[in-house]
């Protein structure tokens, strides 16, 4: 396996309780997504989320806050408890060096040590490399597409595109997962559908939104026609001209 770019980086992760930390998780989010104020997550959420079962974990490097993640605990129908992470965030200068798996990883460690088995976290399927971190790097699958989920933001992340999002399934303790994340490829049922989004998906958002926005409707369709089918996300490849996400019968993990 390729050595980590993080060992020529030294990144601790910490787990974050005090006010001052919290306040650079705030600033954090301002500096990553470009947020008006009224869109960011506050201090006072932090602190509620570390105070109910939540998570708030933070990577420093030299006593430098560079990323965070957090997530909130929640309730599936029928009493199965699950977290829900809510943000991830990792500064520009700071990507490609596996921080953002390190938080995930950390993420999971915590759950599992609690009995959790279930994490989640929406991602906009326009992005196809925060995509395949998501299902070919930790072994998350998909089920669901929500259309316009936080409606049009601020951030300059969005394009001004509605904000469309998929539901990733972390399923932390199961045979899929725990070979994923130790390295090994991931054996594939047979693929039923394919979903294809264009790898310049986001010079489209900047200089072409129109072109952007169709590229986005016909996606959601075709989600939404899989989906209604029982189909789910177990894979995604990438060439240099695209992401394709692939969908297969796949039994629900909780029964795996």
């Amino acid at each position: 396996m390729a050595r980590s770019k993080t060992a020529t980086r030294h990144i601790e992760i910490e787990s974050l309780t005090t006010e001052q930390q919290f306040r650079d998780v705030v600033s954090l989010q301002k500096t990553i997504w470009g947020f008006d104020d009224i869109e960011l997550m506050p201090v006072r959420f932090f602190v509620v989320a570390t105070k109910v079962g939540g998570q708030v974990f933070g990577a420093y490097e030299s006593g430098r806050m560079v990323a965070f993640c957090s997530a909130i605990p929640g309730l599936k129908p029928g009493g199965r408890a699950f977290l829900h992470s809510q943000m991830l965030g990792v500064l520009s200068e700071y990507r490609d060096f596996g921080v953002g798996r390190r938080l995930k990883l950390r993420q999971r460690d915590d759950a599992m040590a609690r009995g959790i088995e279930l994490i989640e976290w929406t991602f906009d399927p326009l992005e196809i490399k925060n995509a395949y971190f998501n299902i070919e790097r930790l072994g998350a699958v998909v089920r669901r597409y929500v259309r316009n989920q936080y409606g049009t933001t601020t951030s300059h992340l969005h394009g001004s595109l509605p904000t469309d999002r998929c539901t990733a399934e972390w399923w932390v303790g199961t045979e899929r997962v725990r070979g994923i994340v130790a390295g090994e490829p991931a054996e594939f049922p047979t693929i039923e559908a394919r979903i294809a989004v264009p790898a310049n998906i986001g010079e489209l958002r900047r200089n072409e939104p129109k072109t952007a926005r169709e590229i986005q409707n016909r996606i959601s369709d075709e989600f939404e026609v899989a989906f209604s089918k029982g189909l789910t996300v177990v894979g995604l490849n990438r060439t240099p001209e695209e992401g394709t996400y692939l969908l297969a019968n796949y039994p629900q993990e909780a029964q795996a």
